[in-house]
């Protein structure tokens, strides 16, 4: 009762998976005495699954087919060799922008002038059926394409596997832009190799599942689809969690499920059966107390909470959120600030399962009998946040508090996004810049010239204009206001707006540019469409525009009374720039604000108002109406969004897994037991990790005359390590895929081509930033003692693999700094490196290099190769005893005739097991033998 519900997960896996050598009862015990031992103790984690995007998903698919290639070789049954752990692999980091800007779809022609004709669609095989052009909404010209054929036979874009675009108009699905058509032929034709082996191992690997492109982003499709909360397995129930080599795998803690973002080689761990290894983290409470302000949106409330977790110093444990004041964020709001973990340096971020996140589930399709058996089963094992019950707390190591009455709603103006006002500050803000001299903030306005008013005649009714008129009111879904509940809490103040008889005068240019069609769709679905067209804010299209000035002039009766009047008229708009004079030469203030509040400026008619005390108008029987009275609950937000965007989006995805898309459907591959390799491949190709896989494990031999392949200093990264990003034209690699045929251009990525180890090998400390002391200034070289010539690293380590003569590198403190990438380990291993010694290491580099094969030591305290004596120039001789034990002293003898001693740095006797059997791909291989 007293352990946080995170380390209730971890200690619930312990129990269920011990077996007394991978997870030992200690180790149940270690999590059990949580409170004494975080912090000072290692332990084992299963976790229920595994999720890989493409990049990290490849090598891993390609160990699995080289495994079963071994497993046969060696008198195995290759059709044993199958994932441990269910794995879902998303291909989604093959899409590159080759096209853009091809046509303009689905916008309206404000501006006026002759109307361009949408760009002609690239031709499918079969070819698309060209619609009728609308004929439906006099405002859209044609230009959609969604004419009444359309409407009366349905979607006429079946042809197409994506789901449609819609028009702003009428909202009938479109065809899809020829830049998407365009760049999705390009990812298929681009990454066929790719795709083909994906499509193979999907057939013949069983606890394995391949989502092909154009589904979702990983992320996504985790949150959205493959998310259980409860595994249930043959009528045996345990706790959903998950590891992924995809940096926005903590999303799901917002669930309730406990994950994390892990490397390439502890993933391939984990699917191959064995634990996860982590030190017993400190968690520290976040508790959340009081009321959410009635004006504070979503990312309001998010980034206040990130703020102040920032401050807290979280880095490198786990955050768990409790108080009163859980209740009140949605999921929605949950996984975003699960998503924010890497702002605040957390490993992740997790809100337990409670009543909300039940009925979540109810909405993303879980049906009533599972919802009843994850409530009941959570329940039964003190996993279920219960906020009604007096329950106690779980004892945390730390407890941050976040007042959430504190977080206020802000706006950013009148001149820079960085200068923020409280909105409950804006009038009296608004009255100091207009005292302010001009700059940054002022407009210097005299004292007596601040309360001018200038009427006007426009459309046949006066209206008169002061300093702080609102002219311009944009609602945009850009970037930080894309959240649903934040477009949602407009459309719902414009429609309790319109029901109490407010209006927003005529003169101010209003418009509404969601940021893609499904906003329009949730906009239309939830009914609240109509009455923010009621208000003017009608949608223009789908793109940049008032944010970047592409708003049409105001009416000129507008543009000479605030210029007569030298007026300082306001422009709102809840997108991301706001500069003097932006968005028109006669706007000079102009405020970022979140949507509703936007719309709220607008009925209002200007920005000095303070809400709490001014009405925003009259209403109908001559009722003043207060922004209070209209805006909408987060109860009221919570319910619309729940029915009418996460159905919707559970719905699309759902359809788009059970369906797949045509080009996946049609890719051919084949079906065989053991993957046909392609000799000509520059993309697939089978690594030699189990050129050595025997029945019996070979004992580790002695590293004897090895030369030095680099000497490194501080703080080594793994880009320094690992290949990543372009193909150089001069490196290694470049020369192997020149020699294969290929041209620059189709050199693609080192990401493209985790594949084929022969690429990435000879890419391995291709880095030109790295240092080697040989060298004596940034380049990818090495010296190749035995000839003395200068030499690409690879070049250098395949000449001495052929003369014979094992290497090992030399390095100094933080070895393997940076993001985890299996290819820091692999690489090395390929170029016969038997060991690496440093100073000291980044902790899951260190992992990963005995993962591998590669032995870790480390120089003695206040001892390096300077106070050794060392040049690198030595050959290395380092005996492994039969009883190597961890952090073992192990004499290393050069051949200068010193004689040294270092530690093997195994933690547990599971990594010298895994080391003695060549690193964890070959011992679980063994096991198929």
């Amino acid at each position: 009762d007293t352990l946080p519900y995170s380390i209730r997960v971890l200690f619930e896996s312990s129990v269920r998976n011990c077996d007394g050598f991978l997870v030992k009862e200690t180790d149940a015990m270690n999590i059990l005495d949580w409170k004494i031992k975080q912090n000072h103790v290692e332990v084992p984690f299963c976790p229920a699954r595994v999720v890989l995007q493409d990049f990290t998903g490849i090598p891993a698919m390609v160990d699995f087919a080289a495994m079963r290639e071994a497993v046969r070789n060696a008198g195995g049954d290759p059709v044993k060799v199958n994932p441990a752990c269910p794995t879902d692999l998303t291909v989604d980091h093959s899409l590159q922008i080759d096209f853009s800007k091809c046509a303009i779809q689905n916008a309206p022609n404000p501006g006026g002038g002759e109307q361009k004709p949408l760009a002609r669609l690239s031709p499918l095989k079969p070819p698309l059926r060209k619609p009728p052009p609308c004929r439906g909404h006099s405002g859209c010209r044609g230009s959609c394409g969604a004419g009444e054929a359309g409407r009366s036979a349905g979607p006429f874009s079946a042809q197409i596997e994506n789901t449609p675009i819609l028009c702003p108009f009428h909202l009938q699905p479109v065809p899809e832009p020829e830049t998407v058509l365009k760049n999705q032929e390009m990812e298929f034709g681009r990454n066929r190799e790719r795709l083909q082996f994906f499509k193979w191992s999907s057939k013949v690997f069983e606890n394995i599942s391949i989502i092909p492109p154009e589904t979702g982003t990983a992320h996504q499709v985790n949150l959205e689809y493959l998310s259980r909360v409860v595994f249930d397995v043959k009528g045996f129930l345990h706790p959903d969690s998950v590891v992924g080599t995809d940096s926005h795998t903590t999303m799901v803690n917002g669930l309730g499920i406990l994950g994390w973002g892990v490397g390439g080689i502890e993933t391939e761990a984990v699917m191959l059966g064995m634990p996860l290894t982590l030190t017993l983290p400190e968690v520290v409470g976040c508790e959340l107390t009081g009321t959410v302000s009635p004006f504070a949106t979503s990312i309001d409330i998010v980034l206040s909470i990130t703020k102040h977790l920032r401050q807290a110093d979280v880095a490198g444990k786990f955050v768990e959120f409790f108080g009163s004041g859980v209740s009140q964020l949605s999921v929605a709001d949950r996984t975003t600030i699960a998503n924010m973990c890497p702002e605040y340096g957390a490993i992740l971020s997790f809100f337990p399962v409670d009543n909300v996140t039940l009925k979540h589930l109810k909405h993303a399709g879980f049906d009533k009998a599972k919802l009843e058996v994850t409530e009941a089963y959570l329940k039964s094992v003190k996993l279920f946040r219960n906020y009604e019950s007096s329950s106690r707390e779980p004892e945390y190591s730390q407890v941050v508090q976040v007042s959430l009455s504190s977080i206020i709603p802000y706006v950013s103006g009148p001149k820079r996004s960085q200068d923020r006002v409280a909105v409950n500050n804006m009038k009296s803000d608004f009255q100091a810049c207009l005292n302010e001299k001009s700059g940054v903030k002022g407009f210097q306005i005299a004292a007596e010239k601040q309360n001018d008013i200038v009427p006007v005649q426009y459309e046949g009714n006066e209206y008169k204009l002061s300093h702080g008129c609102v002219v311009i009111a944009a609602v945009i879904s850009c970037t930080n206001n894309c959240n649903p509940s934040v477009m949602l809490a407009a459309g719902l103040l414009a429609k309790k707006a319109v029901e109490a008889g407010l209006m927003v005068k005529p003169y101010i240019r209003t418009s509404l540019s969601p940021g893609g069609g499904m906003v329009t769709h949730y906009l239309s679905s939830s009914g609240v469409l109509p009455y923010l067209s009621k208000l003017g804010f009608e949608v223009v299209g789908y793109g940049c525009s008032t944010c970047v000035g592409n708003t049409a002039p105001l009416p000129e009766a507008i543009r000479n009374a605030i210029k007569q009047g030298d007026i300082i008229a306001c422009g709102v708009l809840s997108g991301t720039k706001n500069f003097e004079g932006r968005l028109c030469d006669c706007v000079r203030a102009n405020y970022l604000a979140s949507p509703p509040l936007v719309v709220a400026y607008a009925i209002a008619g200007t920005v000095r108002i303070d809400f709490d005390t001014e009405p925003l108008g009259t209403g109908f029987n001559g009722r003043s109406i207060y922004l209070r009275d209209i805006w909408p609950t987060r109860q009221e937000l919570h319910a619309v969004e729940e029915e009418c965007v996460i159905s919707s989006m559970f719905k699309e995805l759902k359809e788009k897994m059970e369906k797949g898309n045509k080009r996946w459907n049609l890719l051919e591959a084949p079906e065989s037991t053991l993957f046909p390799w392609d000799l000509k491949s520059t993309y697939i190709r089978c690594p030699s990790f189990f050129d050595k896989l025997a029945k019996e494990a070979v004992p580790p031999q002695a590293v004897e005359n090895a030369h030095v392949l680099l000497f490194l200093g501080d703080s080594v990264t793994t880009d320094h390590i690992s290949p990543a990003g372009s193909i150089a034209r001069s490196s290694a690699a470049a020369k192997y895929l020149t020699s294969k045929g290929l041209t620059p251009r189709e050199f693609n990525s080192y990401g493209a081509r985790r594949g084929n180890d022969a690429v990435m090998t000879r890419g391995t400390f291709a880095n030109i930033k790295l240092l080697n002391k040989f060298i004596g200034k940034p380049a990818p070289k090495t010296i190749h003692f035995p000839s003395g010539q200068t030499l690409d690293v690879f070049e250098a380590a395949e000449l001495y693999q052929k003369e014979g003569i094992p290497v090992i590198i030399l390095a100094g403190k933080k070895y393997g700094l940076g993001s985890s990438r299996d290819w820091a380990a692999k690489g090395p291993f390929l170029l016969g490196v038997k060991a690496v010694l440093a100073e000291s290491y980044e902790k899951v580099h260190r992992s990963q290099l005995i993962g591998i094969g590669i032995a870790p030591l480390q120089f003695r305290p206040g001892e390096n190769p300077s106070t050794l004596g060392l040049t690198g120039r030595e050959q290395f001789s380092i005996l492994f005893p039969p009883d190597l034990s961890p952090r073992m002293m192990l004499d290393i003898k050069t051949s200068t005739g010193k004689i040294f001693s270092v530690i093997a740095l195994f933690e547990n006797n599971m990594e010298i097991t895994l080391y003695k059997n060549g690193g964890s791909l070959n011992f679980v291989a063994q096991r198929f033998l």
